[in-house]
């Protein structure tokens, strides 16, 4: 059997194709039971996904623009502002105006936005931990590497 015969099972196209073969179909499994969870343990701490993956980012990088953070979480320009602004009013995050382009607004986390990162992250390192049971550190790394692969592959697409 060529290497493209056993590729076809992968493929929509082919007649051969096993939806539990699709690649697709595991992220999307993955992703959706993934948000089921931070949602549930999110909750706990008055959190949402939203919220949290701009507090990680924020916690990475210190400081940035609504757009880089937009970029970062691979989100909508609008909805991220919503979301930013709405974290400033709840002292989240501290907005202020960029000396360099007085059209960017620049955001970082405030202490209260620390404290919130700090009362989920054990139980994400957790869900963390169990999600990856059995696996080793080079096979978290290659799938890192192979996710990114196909992400760059999809981002192609939409430059």
């Amino acid at each position: 059997m060529s290497s493209n015969r056993k590729a076809d099972m992968y493929d929509p196209l082919s007649d051969d194709f096993k939806r539990r073969e699709f690649p697709f179909y595991w992220i999307a499994q993955l992703n959706a039971l993934y948000s089921q969870e931070m949602e549930r343990l999110l909750k706990r701490v008055d959190m949402d996904v939203p919220r949290w993956r701009i507090i990680m980012i924020l916690k990475e990088h210190s400081e940035l623009s609504i757009s880089e953070i937009a970029s970062h979480a691979v989100a909508k320009l609008p909805t991220t502002t919503k979301i930013v602004y709405r974290m400033r009013d709840e002292g989240l995050v501290n907005l202020i105006t960029s000396s360099e382009d007085g059209r960017v607004t620049l955001v970082s986390l405030t202490d209260k936005g620390l404290d919130s990162l700090e009362l989920i992250r054990s139980s994400v390192s957790q869900l963390f931990r169990k999600s990856f049971k059995g696996l080793s550190s080079a096979q978290i790394h290659r799938t890192n590497v192979l996710l990114a692969k196909l992400y760059d592959n999809l981002k192609t697409l939409s430059d």
